[in-house]
């Protein structure tokens, strides 16, 4: 078998590499440190985590604990060495950054069948099969490169990201569905606001606090999307006659136009998520749940996702795609990791680790596999492959993605259901990959 090229040791990249070495594939793996280093990376060694040193929950009560729950079973590196570096973090997997990447480095270089090139790559390959995991700051000569094989179109350079919340936690006391003048039936979910909620919470997003903006993050590149809190500092009425015109909505409770509106869109298939549309934001997290709960109808509202904007190369997946992570119009590239779309490291590695697993797969003449979308792995390459979402914009892992339970069980009970759903199977599904 000729050895499969990866470009990027981030953590996608390394997870990759590691599920086609222990099936016995070569890797020739490259990665652009310390020749040349990102605005944002610092150490020589693979898998630098840039921001939180946190991986996020390990409780299956949670999303996240479910995803790392799967990765655990399909025995992913990544997860391995976190766990052998971790800090006290309560029911978080934080690790010690230096130590992570420093192990996960060593380990990958020990591998006869790893062979580790350190250049940054100015084009991608055209013979062989090839993965491209080079992470949210992909270079700019590379990103020329991956433009000319998806099209410009099919490129972004920053996302902004508008919070999303469960469809069970609207209040339709309040809220209401329709769409602007009637034209599409009840395609939206609609939150009035009176003149009084209107000003407060215009109020509200003007004394927030915000996100800093990062030295590797140019100005310009927020100016065709505007954070919502921008638009509030532009004047009392700029929402009202924006994101928030009311033009063309009856509130039936009260048979008239409100004065504002924050409309809601379905995020997905199954109609459990709805995104804020407009919404994207600079607020710090916490900020974001205070302010926005403030919108009648949306006071207890469970956020899944929640809103940002910030540089970050990713590719148009589900126009470009296919399930098995490879490029439709050239299956013999693979992409991983942030640059599917995906947001968070544990998702980053998921995606790493399933494009080594279909690569090795593929160089072999085996047909390629994909988890169930009832799975935590599953789901996200459901939304990267199907997200209605246009302009796409990158996701975490959450419940919502998962397809609904027959019944109408909330809460703990709900999330325990799903997960325990997931885990088996996953193990039915890592049954089929080994055969």
């Amino acid at each position: 078998m000729e050895p499969i090229t990866i470009i990027g040791a981030g953590l996608a990249g390394c997870e990759a590499a590691w599920q086609i070495a222990k099936r016995g594939g070569k890797v020739i793996l490259y990665e652009m440190k310390p020749e040349v280093y990102s605005p944002a990376h610092r150490f020589p060694f693979f898998a630098e985590l840039v921001c939180s040193n946190s991986f996020k929950s390990e409780s299956i009560e949670n999303a996240s604990g479910v995803l790392k729950e799967e990765m655990r079973q399909l025995e992913s590196l990544i997860l391995k060495v976190a766990k052998e570096t971790k800090v006290p973090a309560g029911d978080s997997l934080a690790v010690d950054r230096e130590a992570f990447s420093k192990q996960i480095t060593q380990i990958l270089e020990s591998l006869e069948n790893v062979e580790v090139i350190r250049k940054e790559v100015s084009s991608i390959p055209q013979d062989g099969i090839a993965i491209i995991a080079t992470g949210p700051l992909t270079s700019d000569i590379l990103s020329k490169e991956i433009q000319k094989v998806t099209g410009s179109r099919h490129l972004f350079f920053y996302d902004a990201i508008s919070p999303i919340v469960t469809a069970d936690s609207i209040h339709f006391e309040k809220a209401f569905k329709s769409s602007r003048y009637g034209k599409g039936g009840e395609d939206y979910i609609n939150c009035p606001m009176d003149e009084e909620e209107y000003a407060q919470f215009v109020e509200a997003l003007n004394q927030a606090e915000r996100m800093p903006v990062q030295t590797f993050e140019k100005r310009f590149l927020f100016e065709g999307c505007l954070p919502i809190e921008e638009m509030a500092e532009r004047g009392k009425e700029t929402l009202a006659y924006g994101p928030l015109k009311p033009v063309g909505l009856i509130d039936p409770k009260t048979g008239k136009q409100p004065f504002a509106v924050v409309q809601l869109r379905q995020e997905d298939r199954f109609e459990t998520l709805f995104n804020l549309v407009g919404f994207q934001t600079r607020l710090k997290h916490n900020e974001q749940k205070r302010v926005f709960r403030m919108i009648p109808g949306l006071e207890k509202a469970e956020f899944v996702r929640l809103g940002s904007i910030h540089r970050n190369t990713f590719i148009d997946s589900p126009r470009l795609l296919g399930e098995s992570l490879q490029l439709k119009p050239h299956p013999k590239l693979f992409f991983a990791g942030q640059i599917t779309g995906v947001e968070g490291y544990m998702e980053s590695t998921a995606m790493g680790l399933l494009s080594g697993i279909n690569a090795h797969r593929y160089a072999n003449g085996i047909p390629t596999l994909v988890p169930p979308p009832t799975t935590a792995m599953g789901a996200l390459v459901h939304y990267l492959t199907h997200s209605l979402t246009v302009p796409f914009q990158p996701m975490n892992i959450n419940f919502g993605l998962f397809p609904p339970l027959s019944g109408k069980g909330k809460g703990r009970g709900k999330r325990l259901l799903l997960a325990k759903r997931a885990l088996r199977e996953m193990e039915e599904w890592k049954k089929r990959s080994e055969e």
